[in-house]
Protein backbone atom coordinates (compact mmCIF):
# COMPACT_ATOMS: atom_id res chain seq x y z
CA UNK A 1 0.00 0.00 0.00
CA UNK A 2 1.22 3.30 -0.50
CA UNK A 3 -0.13 4.49 2.30
CA UNK A 4 1.30 3.81 6.04
CA UNK A 5 -0.38 4.66 9.32
CA UNK A 6 1.55 4.99 12.46
CA UNK A 7 -0.21 5.17 15.66
CA UNK A 8 0.33 5.79 19.06
CA UNK A 9 -1.85 6.04 21.88
CA UNK A 10 -2.63 7.52 25.50
CA UNK A 11 -4.36 5.11 27.81
CA UNK A 12 -6.00 6.32 30.47
CA UNK A 13 -6.44 3.47 33.20
CA UNK A 14 -8.65 3.68 36.54
CA UNK A 15 -7.16 2.21 39.53
CA UNK A 16 -9.62 0.14 41.64
CA UNK A 17 -8.52 1.78 44.69
CA UNK A 18 -10.53 2.26 47.83
CA UNK A 19 -10.17 5.94 47.85
CA UNK A 20 -9.28 8.77 45.56
CA UNK A 21 -6.27 9.58 45.10
CA UNK A 22 -5.52 12.51 47.14
CA UNK A 23 -8.73 12.37 49.58
CA UNK A 24 -10.79 9.67 51.44
CA UNK A 25 -13.85 9.71 49.43
CA UNK A 26 -14.61 6.52 47.99
CA UNK A 27 -12.95 5.91 44.19
CA UNK A 28 -15.71 4.01 43.05
CA UNK A 29 -18.46 6.42 41.84
CA UNK A 30 -19.78 5.36 38.84
CA UNK A 31 -23.41 4.72 40.12
CA UNK A 32 -23.78 6.75 42.57
CA UNK A 33 -26.03 10.30 42.50
CA UNK A 34 -24.18 13.01 41.21
CA UNK A 35 -22.09 14.69 43.31
CA UNK A 36 -22.08 12.75 46.73
CA UNK A 37 -18.77 11.32 46.45
CA UNK A 38 -16.52 14.67 47.07
CA UNK A 39 -14.83 16.77 49.36
CA UNK A 40 -13.06 20.18 49.93
CA UNK A 41 -9.87 18.23 48.44
CA UNK A 42 -11.05 17.06 45.58
CA UNK A 43 -13.73 19.84 44.65
CA UNK A 44 -10.14 22.59 44.78
CA UNK A 45 -10.88 24.00 47.89
CA UNK A 46 -9.22 27.07 49.85
CA UNK A 47 -6.68 25.82 51.88
CA UNK A 48 -7.58 22.19 51.32
CA UNK A 49 -4.40 20.15 50.64
CA UNK A 50 -4.04 16.76 49.19
CA UNK A 51 -2.11 13.56 50.15
CA UNK A 52 -1.28 11.14 47.79
CA UNK A 53 -2.80 7.42 48.80
CA UNK A 54 0.29 4.18 49.16
CA UNK A 55 -2.24 1.92 47.50
CA UNK A 56 -2.55 4.16 44.02
CA UNK A 57 1.39 4.35 44.26
CA UNK A 58 1.51 0.61 44.52
CA UNK A 59 -1.28 -0.17 42.06
CA UNK A 60 0.72 2.02 40.01
CA UNK A 61 3.74 0.62 40.46
CA UNK A 62 2.36 -2.93 39.76
CA UNK A 63 1.04 -2.07 36.63
CA UNK A 64 4.42 -0.62 35.28
CA UNK A 65 6.12 -4.08 36.49
CA UNK A 66 3.19 -5.76 34.05
CA UNK A 67 3.77 -3.73 31.66
CA UNK A 68 7.91 -4.35 31.51
CA UNK A 69 8.51 -0.36 32.22
CA UNK A 70 11.36 0.50 34.38
CA UNK A 71 10.09 2.18 37.87
CA UNK A 72 11.55 5.50 38.89
CA UNK A 73 12.73 5.66 42.61
CA UNK A 74 12.19 8.76 42.36
CA UNK A 75 8.80 10.62 40.85
CA UNK A 76 7.49 14.02 41.66
CA UNK A 77 3.84 15.08 41.29
CA UNK A 78 3.31 18.42 38.88
CA UNK A 79 0.40 20.86 38.04
CA UNK A 80 -1.36 21.14 34.46
CA UNK A 81 -3.03 24.24 34.20
CA UNK A 82 -6.03 24.33 31.78
CA UNK A 83 -9.41 25.46 32.27
CA UNK A 84 -12.68 22.86 31.90
CA UNK A 85 -16.08 23.47 34.23
CA UNK A 86 -15.58 19.93 35.65
CA UNK A 87 -12.07 20.76 36.98
CA UNK A 88 -12.73 23.17 39.90
CA UNK A 89 -9.31 23.62 40.69
CA UNK A 90 -8.24 24.95 37.32
CA UNK A 91 -5.14 22.77 37.34
CA UNK A 92 -4.56 18.47 37.08
CA UNK A 93 -2.14 16.85 40.01
CA UNK A 94 -0.44 14.56 37.13
CA UNK A 95 3.21 13.55 36.81
CA UNK A 96 5.05 15.40 33.64
CA UNK A 97 9.04 15.97 34.69
CA UNK A 98 9.28 12.69 36.58
CA UNK A 99 7.01 9.96 35.86
CA UNK A 100 6.77 7.08 38.40
CA UNK A 101 7.65 4.70 35.13
CA UNK A 102 9.43 4.96 31.67
CA UNK A 103 10.59 2.25 28.97
CA UNK A 104 7.98 -0.78 29.05
CA UNK A 105 6.61 -2.61 25.94
CA UNK A 106 3.70 -4.88 25.46
CA UNK A 107 3.92 -7.24 22.84
CA UNK A 108 0.93 -7.85 20.99
CA UNK A 109 0.08 -10.41 17.48
CA UNK A 110 1.01 -7.87 15.18
CA UNK A 111 -0.32 -7.68 11.29
CA UNK A 112 3.21 -9.40 10.64
CA UNK A 113 3.37 -11.64 13.50
CA UNK A 114 4.75 -10.76 17.08
CA UNK A 115 5.11 -7.25 17.55
CA UNK A 116 6.74 -5.39 20.31
CA UNK A 117 4.90 -1.96 21.10
CA UNK A 118 6.90 0.47 23.17
CA UNK A 119 5.69 2.08 26.24
CA UNK A 120 7.05 5.50 26.49
CA UNK A 121 5.65 6.65 30.18
CA UNK A 122 3.48 5.88 32.83
CA UNK A 123 2.88 8.28 35.25
CA UNK A 124 -0.12 8.73 37.81
CA UNK A 125 -2.78 11.78 37.58
CA UNK A 126 -6.06 12.40 38.93
CA UNK A 127 -9.39 12.45 36.90
CA UNK A 128 -11.39 15.85 36.37
CA UNK A 129 -15.11 16.09 36.81
CA UNK A 130 -17.99 14.84 34.16
CA UNK A 131 -19.71 17.31 32.35
CA UNK A 132 -23.47 16.18 31.10
CA UNK A 133 -24.84 18.05 28.10
CA UNK A 134 -27.90 19.22 26.54
CA UNK A 135 -29.70 16.59 25.05
CA UNK A 136 -28.00 13.86 26.73
CA UNK A 137 -29.92 10.36 26.58
CA UNK A 138 -30.25 9.93 30.54
CA UNK A 139 -30.49 13.90 32.03
CA UNK A 140 -32.49 15.46 28.87
CA UNK A 141 -30.97 18.62 30.22
CA UNK A 142 -31.46 21.55 27.99
CA UNK A 143 -28.21 22.81 29.79
CA UNK A 144 -24.90 21.68 30.74
CA UNK A 145 -24.60 20.18 33.97
CA UNK A 146 -21.59 19.31 36.09
CA UNK A 147 -20.82 16.00 38.06
CA UNK A 148 -17.45 16.43 40.53
CA UNK A 149 -17.69 12.83 41.62
CA UNK A 150 -14.88 12.01 39.53
CA UNK A 151 -12.82 14.77 40.30
CA UNK A 152 -9.71 13.08 42.26
CA UNK A 153 -10.27 9.86 40.62
CA UNK A 154 -7.15 7.92 40.26
CA UNK A 155 -5.66 7.22 36.91
CA UNK A 156 -2.68 5.82 35.38
CA UNK A 157 -1.85 6.59 31.97
CA UNK A 158 0.23 4.92 29.55
CA UNK A 159 1.72 6.73 26.97
CA UNK A 160 2.82 3.94 23.62
CA UNK A 161 5.70 4.87 20.87
CA UNK A 162 3.92 4.95 17.50
CA UNK A 163 5.15 1.63 16.51
CA UNK A 164 0.98 0.91 16.05
CA UNK A 165 0.77 0.61 12.51
CA UNK A 166 -3.08 -0.36 11.81
CA UNK A 167 -6.29 0.29 13.59
CA UNK A 168 -6.25 -3.23 14.25
CA UNK A 169 -2.86 -3.20 15.63
CA UNK A 170 -4.47 -0.53 18.31
CA UNK A 171 -7.37 -2.85 19.72
CA UNK A 172 -5.38 -5.74 19.85
CA UNK A 173 -3.21 -4.04 21.94
CA UNK A 174 -6.26 -1.79 24.01
CA UNK A 175 -7.46 -6.16 24.23
CA UNK A 176 -4.88 -7.27 25.85
CA UNK A 177 -3.42 -4.09 28.03
CA UNK A 178 -6.82 -4.63 29.48
CA UNK A 179 -6.68 -8.18 29.92
CA UNK A 180 -3.30 -7.72 32.16
CA UNK A 181 -4.51 -4.62 34.75
CA UNK A 182 -7.25 -7.08 35.10
CA UNK A 183 -4.99 -10.43 35.69
CA UNK A 184 -3.43 -7.99 38.08
CA UNK A 185 -6.09 -6.68 40.22
CA UNK A 186 -5.38 -3.23 39.51
CA UNK A 187 -8.45 -2.38 37.64
CA UNK A 188 -11.93 -3.50 35.98
CA UNK A 189 -11.09 -2.01 32.83
CA UNK A 190 -14.62 -1.71 32.01
CA UNK A 191 -14.54 0.94 28.94
CA UNK A 192 -18.21 1.08 29.24
CA UNK A 193 -18.16 2.75 32.88
CA UNK A 194 -14.95 4.80 31.71
CA UNK A 195 -12.71 2.67 33.67
CA UNK A 196 -10.50 2.04 30.69
CA UNK A 197 -10.19 5.37 28.16
CA UNK A 198 -8.11 5.87 24.93
CA UNK A 199 -6.96 8.88 23.41
CA UNK A 200 -5.44 7.74 19.50
CA UNK A 201 -2.71 10.08 17.84
CA UNK A 202 -3.19 9.37 14.26
CA UNK A 203 -0.58 10.37 11.27
CA UNK A 204 -0.60 8.87 7.47
CA UNK A 205 2.78 8.51 6.01
CA UNK A 206 2.74 8.62 2.24
CA UNK A 207 5.85 5.87 1.44
CA UNK A 208 6.52 7.09 -2.24
CA UNK A 209 7.02 10.76 -1.47
CA UNK A 210 7.72 10.37 1.85
CA UNK A 211 5.30 13.03 3.35
CA UNK A 212 4.10 12.69 6.14
CA UNK A 213 0.95 14.70 7.51
CA UNK A 214 -0.03 16.47 10.81
CA UNK A 215 -0.68 13.63 13.67
CA UNK A 216 -3.89 14.07 14.50
CA UNK A 217 -5.84 12.79 18.08
CA UNK A 218 -9.21 10.95 18.39
CA UNK A 219 -10.93 11.60 22.12
CA UNK A 220 -13.73 9.67 23.05
CA UNK A 221 -13.40 6.12 22.43
CA UNK A 222 -15.04 4.04 24.78
CA UNK A 223 -14.90 0.36 23.39
CA UNK A 224 -12.65 -1.73 21.40
CA UNK A 225 -14.80 -2.05 18.22
CA UNK A 226 -14.88 1.87 18.19
CA UNK A 227 -10.84 2.57 18.51
CA UNK A 228 -10.99 0.06 15.34
CA UNK A 229 -13.30 1.69 13.12
CA UNK A 230 -12.53 5.71 14.14
CA UNK A 231 -9.05 5.07 13.31
CA UNK A 232 -10.27 3.80 10.37
CA UNK A 233 -12.38 6.10 9.50
CA UNK A 234 -9.46 9.19 9.97
CA UNK A 235 -6.73 7.14 8.23
CA UNK A 236 -9.58 7.36 5.17
CA UNK A 237 -9.98 11.01 5.88
CA UNK A 238 -5.99 11.97 6.09
CA UNK A 239 -5.51 9.66 2.72
CA UNK A 240 -8.11 11.40 1.28
CA UNK A 241 -6.88 15.10 1.81
CA UNK A 242 -3.23 13.93 0.83
CA UNK A 243 -4.59 12.13 -2.81
CA UNK A 244 -6.37 15.64 -2.97
CA UNK A 245 -2.80 17.38 -2.12
CA UNK A 246 -3.95 18.97 0.77
CA UNK A 247 -2.90 18.29 4.53
CA UNK A 248 -4.98 17.63 8.16
CA UNK A 249 -5.23 20.05 10.61
CA UNK A 250 -3.16 19.52 14.03
CA UNK A 251 -6.17 18.79 16.10
CA UNK A 252 -8.24 17.05 18.49
CA UNK A 253 -11.65 15.16 16.95
CA UNK A 254 -14.07 13.34 19.09
CA UNK A 255 -15.75 10.00 17.50
CA UNK A 256 -19.32 10.18 17.36
CA UNK A 257 -21.03 7.02 17.84
CA UNK A 258 -23.94 7.50 16.41
CA UNK A 259 -22.77 8.74 13.00
CA UNK A 260 -19.49 6.83 12.80
CA UNK A 261 -17.69 9.61 11.74
CA UNK A 262 -14.85 12.06 14.22
CA UNK A 263 -15.69 15.54 14.38
CA UNK A 264 -13.47 18.50 15.25
CA UNK A 265 -13.38 19.93 19.14
CA UNK A 266 -10.59 22.13 18.82
CA UNK A 267 -6.97 23.06 17.68
CA UNK A 268 -4.42 20.69 19.27
CA UNK A 269 -2.74 22.26 22.59
CA UNK A 270 0.79 22.15 22.90
CA UNK A 271 2.26 20.71 26.34
CA UNK A 272 3.45 24.27 26.85
CA UNK A 273 0.23 25.31 26.83
CA UNK A 274 -0.18 23.69 30.11
CA UNK A 275 2.03 25.30 32.15
CA UNK A 276 3.55 22.26 33.82
CA UNK A 277 5.24 23.14 37.52
CA UNK A 278 6.13 21.24 40.50
CA UNK A 279 3.07 20.59 42.66
CA UNK A 280 4.09 22.49 45.82
CA UNK A 281 1.59 20.47 48.13
CA UNK A 282 3.29 17.08 47.55
CA UNK A 283 6.47 16.04 48.33
CA UNK A 284 7.98 13.41 45.99
CA UNK A 285 7.92 10.22 45.52
CA UNK A 286 10.91 8.19 46.75
CA UNK A 287 10.63 4.29 46.49
CA UNK A 288 13.18 1.85 47.60
CA UNK A 289 14.41 -1.40 45.38
CA UNK A 290 12.95 -3.60 48.33
CA UNK A 291 9.69 -1.96 47.82
CA UNK A 292 9.45 -2.42 44.38
CA UNK A 293 10.71 -6.35 44.85
CA UNK A 294 7.96 -6.58 47.02
CA UNK A 295 5.23 -5.12 44.61
CA UNK A 296 6.98 -7.94 41.68
CA UNK A 297 5.97 -10.74 44.18
CA UNK A 298 2.36 -9.70 44.10
CA UNK A 299 2.05 -10.23 40.16
CA UNK A 300 0.30 -13.50 39.10
CA UNK A 301 1.61 -15.36 36.28
CA UNK A 302 0.54 -13.00 33.44
CA UNK A 303 -1.68 -14.00 30.11
CA UNK A 304 1.59 -14.71 27.78
CA UNK A 305 3.08 -16.84 30.53
CA UNK A 306 -0.23 -18.89 31.43
CA UNK A 307 -0.65 -19.40 27.79
CA UNK A 308 2.54 -21.35 26.78
CA UNK A 309 2.04 -23.41 30.22
CA UNK A 310 -1.12 -24.04 28.85
CA UNK A 311 0.48 -25.38 25.57
CA UNK A 312 3.06 -26.93 27.61
CA UNK A 313 0.78 -28.58 30.62
CA UNK A 314 -2.55 -28.87 28.18
CA UNK A 315 -1.17 -29.98 24.99
CA UNK A 316 -3.65 -27.17 23.60
CA UNK A 317 -3.06 -25.52 20.10
CA UNK A 318 -1.59 -21.75 20.53
CA UNK A 319 -4.66 -20.68 19.80
CA UNK A 320 -6.79 -22.42 22.16
CA UNK A 321 -4.33 -21.29 24.85
CA UNK A 322 -4.69 -18.01 24.38
CA UNK A 323 -8.42 -17.61 23.82
CA UNK A 324 -8.89 -19.33 27.07
CA UNK A 325 -6.22 -17.26 28.79
CA UNK A 326 -7.75 -14.08 27.77
CA UNK A 327 -9.69 -13.73 30.81
CA UNK A 328 -7.79 -14.90 34.44
CA UNK A 329 -11.44 -15.75 35.66
CA UNK A 330 -11.84 -17.89 32.17
CA UNK A 331 -8.17 -19.07 32.63
CA UNK A 332 -8.67 -20.42 36.33
CA UNK A 333 -12.29 -21.82 35.77
CA UNK A 334 -10.76 -23.79 32.55
CA UNK A 335 -8.04 -25.28 34.79
CA UNK A 336 -10.41 -26.20 37.73
CA UNK A 337 -12.49 -28.24 35.08
CA UNK A 338 -9.74 -30.10 33.80
CA UNK A 339 -9.22 -31.11 37.73
CA UNK A 340 -12.62 -32.08 37.91
CA UNK A 341 -12.79 -34.24 34.75
CA UNK A 342 -9.55 -34.17 32.92
CA UNK A 343 -9.49 -34.20 28.79
CA UNK A 344 -8.18 -30.50 28.27
CA UNK A 345 -8.95 -30.51 24.68
CA UNK A 346 -12.57 -31.54 24.59
CA UNK A 347 -12.77 -29.26 27.94
CA UNK A 348 -11.10 -26.23 25.63
CA UNK A 349 -13.70 -27.09 23.16
CA UNK A 350 -16.83 -26.96 24.76
CA UNK A 351 -15.76 -23.59 26.69
CA UNK A 352 -14.66 -21.95 23.56
CA UNK A 353 -17.64 -22.85 21.89
CA UNK A 354 -20.46 -23.10 24.23
CA UNK A 355 -19.86 -21.12 27.53
CA UNK A 356 -18.15 -18.15 25.16
CA UNK A 357 -21.48 -18.05 22.79
CA UNK A 358 -23.64 -18.04 26.06
CA UNK A 359 -21.35 -15.76 27.82
CA UNK A 360 -21.41 -13.19 25.13
CA UNK A 361 -24.98 -13.25 24.39
CA UNK A 362 -25.97 -11.94 27.93
CA UNK A 363 -22.89 -10.42 28.28
CA UNK A 364 -21.53 -11.81 31.26
CA UNK A 365 -18.50 -12.84 32.80
CA UNK A 366 -17.90 -16.39 33.84
CA UNK A 367 -17.54 -15.45 37.35
CA UNK A 368 -20.94 -14.04 37.07
CA UNK A 369 -22.99 -17.66 36.30
CA UNK A 370 -23.96 -20.38 37.94
CA UNK A 371 -21.75 -22.55 35.61
CA UNK A 372 -19.19 -24.92 37.86
CA UNK A 373 -16.68 -27.56 36.96
CA UNK A 374 -18.98 -30.21 38.62
CA UNK A 375 -21.47 -29.10 35.96
CA UNK A 376 -19.10 -30.49 33.60
CA UNK A 377 -17.73 -33.13 35.22
CA UNK A 378 -21.74 -34.53 35.47
CA UNK A 379 -22.15 -34.01 31.64
CA UNK A 380 -18.77 -35.96 30.65
CA UNK A 381 -19.70 -38.82 32.49
CA UNK A 382 -23.73 -39.02 30.70
CA UNK A 383 -21.82 -39.45 27.56
CA UNK A 384 -19.16 -41.51 28.62
CA UNK A 385 -22.04 -44.09 29.91
CA UNK A 386 -23.57 -43.77 26.74
CA UNK A 387 -27.08 -41.86 28.77
CA UNK A 388 -26.72 -39.13 26.05
CA UNK A 389 -24.81 -38.28 22.85
CA UNK A 390 -23.05 -35.17 22.50
CA UNK A 391 -25.91 -33.68 20.38
CA UNK A 392 -28.54 -33.49 23.41
CA UNK A 393 -25.35 -32.75 25.54
CA UNK A 394 -25.01 -29.62 23.41
CA UNK A 395 -29.19 -28.91 23.54
CA UNK A 396 -29.53 -29.00 26.81
CA UNK A 397 -26.29 -26.72 27.89
CA UNK A 398 -28.25 -23.54 27.51
CA UNK A 399 -30.62 -25.07 30.38
CA UNK A 400 -27.44 -25.82 32.41
CA UNK A 401 -25.84 -22.51 31.95
CA UNK A 402 -29.26 -20.53 32.53
CA UNK A 403 -30.30 -22.65 35.58
CA UNK A 404 -27.99 -24.24 37.22
CA UNK A 405 -29.36 -27.05 37.29
CA UNK A 406 -27.06 -30.63 36.79
CA UNK A 407 -27.26 -31.83 33.54
CA UNK A 408 -28.19 -35.27 34.79
CA UNK A 409 -31.60 -33.92 36.31
CA UNK A 410 -32.38 -32.27 33.04
CA UNK A 411 -31.99 -35.23 31.45
CA UNK A 412 -34.19 -37.35 33.94
CA UNK A 413 -36.91 -34.35 33.99
CA UNK A 414 -37.06 -34.34 30.15
CA UNK A 415 -36.83 -38.31 29.55
CA UNK A 416 -33.32 -37.75 27.62
CA UNK A 417 -31.89 -40.90 28.50
CA UNK A 418 -30.07 -42.19 25.26
CA UNK A 419 -31.58 -45.11 23.45
CA UNK A 420 -28.99 -47.79 23.63
CA UNK A 421 -31.30 -50.95 23.07
CA UNK A 422 -29.94 -53.32 20.66
CA UNK A 423 -33.13 -54.97 19.79
CA UNK A 424 -35.28 -51.51 19.59
CA UNK A 425 -33.39 -49.80 17.16
CA UNK A 426 -32.67 -53.32 15.17
CA UNK A 427 -36.30 -53.34 14.87
CA UNK A 428 -36.63 -49.70 13.63
CA UNK A 429 -33.67 -50.40 11.34
CA UNK A 430 -35.62 -53.25 9.69
CA UNK A 431 -39.08 -51.27 9.59
CA UNK A 432 -36.99 -48.59 7.38
CA UNK A 433 -35.50 -51.11 4.78
CA UNK A 434 -39.07 -52.96 4.43
CA UNK A 435 -40.87 -49.06 3.86
CA UNK A 436 -37.81 -48.34 1.40
CA UNK A 437 -36.41 -51.31 -0.23
CA UNK A 438 -34.78 -48.31 -3.39
CA UNK A 439 -32.75 -47.15 -0.40
CA UNK A 440 -31.52 -50.49 0.19
CA UNK A 441 -30.99 -51.46 -3.06
CA UNK A 442 -28.99 -47.67 -3.81
CA UNK A 443 -26.56 -49.17 -0.50
CA UNK A 444 -25.81 -52.04 -1.95
CA UNK A 445 -24.99 -50.67 -5.07
CA UNK A 446 -22.09 -48.80 -3.47
CA UNK A 447 -23.76 -45.91 -2.20
CA UNK A 448 -22.92 -45.65 0.71
CA UNK A 449 -23.85 -42.10 1.51
CA UNK A 450 -27.73 -43.69 2.01
CA UNK A 451 -26.59 -44.76 5.12
CA UNK A 452 -27.24 -41.35 6.45
CA UNK A 453 -31.11 -41.69 5.30
CA UNK A 454 -31.38 -45.09 7.74
CA UNK A 455 -29.76 -43.00 10.49
CA UNK A 456 -31.57 -40.06 10.32
CA UNK A 457 -35.05 -42.26 9.92
CA UNK A 458 -33.99 -43.92 13.36
CA UNK A 459 -33.47 -40.97 14.79
CA UNK A 460 -37.00 -39.41 14.41
CA UNK A 461 -38.82 -42.51 15.45
CA UNK A 462 -36.70 -42.35 18.62
CA UNK A 463 -36.91 -38.23 18.94
CA UNK A 464 -33.25 -37.84 18.23
CA UNK A 465 -32.72 -40.62 21.50
CA UNK A 466 -30.50 -43.61 19.89
CA UNK A 467 -27.34 -43.67 20.82
CA UNK A 468 -26.02 -42.78 17.21
CA UNK A 469 -22.64 -45.18 17.20
CA UNK A 470 -25.09 -47.97 17.77
CA UNK A 471 -27.39 -46.98 15.39
CA UNK A 472 -24.62 -46.84 12.22
CA UNK A 473 -23.03 -50.31 13.68
CA UNK A 474 -26.80 -52.33 13.25
CA UNK A 475 -27.91 -50.03 10.08
CA UNK A 476 -24.05 -51.03 8.69
CA UNK A 477 -24.80 -54.52 9.57
CA UNK A 478 -28.15 -55.23 8.66
CA UNK A 479 -27.63 -52.81 5.66
CA UNK A 480 -24.64 -55.52 4.00
CA UNK A 481 -26.19 -58.50 5.61
CA UNK A 482 -30.03 -58.95 5.12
Amino acid sequence: MRYRCVIGLEIHVQLSTKTKAFCSCPADVFDLPPNTAICPVCTGQPGALPVPSEEMIRYAVKAALALNCRINLYSRFDRKNYFYPDLPKGYQISQYFYPIATGGYLEIDGDEGRKKVRIRRLHIEEDAGKLMHEGDSITKATYTLVDMNRCGVPLIEIVTEPDISSPREARVFMEKLRSIVRYIGVSSGDMEKGALRCDANISVVDTQTGRQSNRVEVKNINSFKFVERALEYEFNRIVEALERGEDVERETRGWDMSTKTTVSMRGKEEESDYRYFPEPDIPPIVLTEEYVENVKKEIPELPDEKALRFVREYGLPEYDARVLTASRELADFYEECVRAVGRPKELSNWIMTEVLRELNERNLEITQTKLTPQHFADLFKLMDEGKISIKIAKDIFPEVFETGKMPSQIVREKGLEQISDEKLIEEIVRKAMAENPDAVQQYRDGKKKVMGFFVGYVMRETKGKANPELVNKIAQKLLEGD
